[in-house]
């Protein structure tokens, strides 16, 4: 699963065009005369923040919107500048007809909330709203709803509720919702109104749900930008049977990661982290699930591309990080960063990029090699290590918190696997890991002795 957030937009979207349900659902896009106005990017409590209008005329949307647009926001700890708003009718209501209701996916199933007492001052709600949970492939009838949710809301609003609570829950299930909050849901004479929404979708339903969600953008979250370098590789994953991913978290950052692996890149960026560098972490992402040479190439010239566009005034530093892969060709995705750190030599040099490199796996050896090679050639520094040194140790010595090997360890007994170019099988080797900071490859003067298995004895 991938829960992405989408716009409330689009939520809303959704929701007009798809629910089934018999109570009436109101304030749909259409023409007021009074109107509500609030940005629409990932912002969470915007009551609360001042960053609602309402009860305005066209000319006090206008006027609301003008003080704001493009202005510098600040949310908690995250800045970020208004630029997309959400103009809709306003519903004149009281107190006692606002609502709370979400769904969210969980491990056991999906749980539906519900509090009587919806609005700004919700507060805790995971604290004090009625709690059900629809186990997998079970279905939710209104009766649940009524016995379960709605015990503290009046006779004449459970049948409308239990009816739109239902329809909601399928909704979600139809359209692979993971997360739907309103906030509040307004029940009047009039039927039922949704105010404030906040929704996440399986990105990966995409195939299924194509007919119906259309083209969806997930915009990202408030403070920060979206890149085009983000969606270029998002087209490359999209191409791809393997797996390529990036997200800018910090441009202007001086810590830089390539890594291997999506278990890989979330120990890697926490490392960084935990060693005090979150405010210098530039990206996050990973590639993995034997990428070609090609697809690695292009992977790498984009996070060198983004490096050296502006410097630092200590430097940057580059992990190309992994723990030890099992199928992915280690020698064809690092000749594939290789011809990226050749084509980026200059700016890399200019900018003061160290490299910090390590790896196993497939032809990991071979892989370090060509990697070392090139930090000779170019005149790049460029550490690189192999199993023998801790998976995350080059963290440390990137950051300036332990010192950096000038000399190469004692051979590691750690069985290195060489693919087999002609079936893509790996099989043992008798050879031995090494440090790679001055790299080189174990050789053998003859064949070693096998054993009946066919492992070297």
């Amino acid at each position: 699963m991938s829960a992405k957030a989408i716009s409330e937009q689009t939520g809303k979207e959704f929701l007009y065009k798809h629910i089934c349900t018999t109570a009436a659902v109101q304030n749909r896009f259409r023409y007021a005369n009074r109107l509500v106005v609030k940005p629409d990017q990932l912002i969470k409590r915007r009551g609360k923040l001042g960053l609602v209008g309402i009860n305005l005329d066209l000319q006090g949307v206008q006027d609301w919107v003008k003080t704001r647009l493009m202005k510098e926001t600040v949310v908690a700890k995250a800045k970020g500048v208004l630029k997309n708003f959400l103009i809709e009718p306003f519903v004149e209501h009281t107190q006692d007809q606002e609502f709370y209701v979400c769904v969210y996916a969980a491990r056991e199933g999906d749980y539906v909330l519900f509090h009587h007492e919806g609005g700004v001052e919700v507060g805790d709600v995971d604290a004090k709203a009625q709690r059900l949970l629809v186990a997998v492939d079970d279905k939710l009838s209104e009766e649940q709803v009524a016995e379960k949710l709605l015990v503290h809301v009046s006779d004449d609003k459970k049948g409308v509720l239990a009816s739109f609570i239902v329809g909601l829950f399928n909704l979600y299930e139809d359209l692979y919702f993971t997360y739907l909050e309103i906030n509040p849901l307004v029940v009047t004479g009039d039927g039922v109104y949704v105010l404030d929404m906040a929704a996440k979708i399986d990105a990966t339903a995409d195939y299924i749900c194509k007919a119906k969600w259309g083209d969806v953008e997930f915009p990202p979250p408030f403070g920060r930008e979206a890149y085009p370098e983000e969606a270029y590789i998002a087209d490359l994953d999209a191409k791809s049977g393997a797996s390529l991913k990036l997200t800018l978290l910090n441009p202007r950052g001086r810590i830089w990661t390539m890594v291997a692996g999506g278990g890989a890149s979330v120990v890697y960026s926490d490392t960084i982290c935990d060693l005090g560098g979150v405010d210098e972490l530039a990206n996050y992402g990973e590639y993995s699930g034997a990428p070609s040479e090609q697809q690695t190439y292009d992977y790498a010239k984009t996070i060198l591309s983004l490096i050296t566009r502006e410097k630092h005034p200590q430097g940057k530093v580059l992990i190309i990080g992994g723990s030890i892969a099992n199928f992915t060709n280690v020698a064809a995705t690092f000749k594939g960063i290789v011809r990226a750190i050749k084509d980026y030599q200059g700016p890399l040099k200019e900018h003061e990029v160290t490299i910090f490199v390590r790896r196993g796996g497939p032809n990991y050896q071979e892989g370090l090699r060509v990697m070392g090679e090139v930090g000779k050639t170019t005149g790049i520094p460029i550490h690189v290590f192999g199993t023998e040194t801790h998976m995350t140790a080059i963290v440390g010595m990137a950051m300036g918190h332990r010192p950096i090997p000038n000399q190469p360890p004692m051979d590691a007994h750690t069985a290195n696997f060489l693919l087999n170019a002609s079936n893509n099988v790996a099989t043992p080797a008798n050879t031995r890991t090494a440090s790679f900071s001055e790299p080189r490859v174990a050789t053998e003067a003859t064949p070693p002795k096998k054993s009946k298995a066919g492992f070297p004895a």
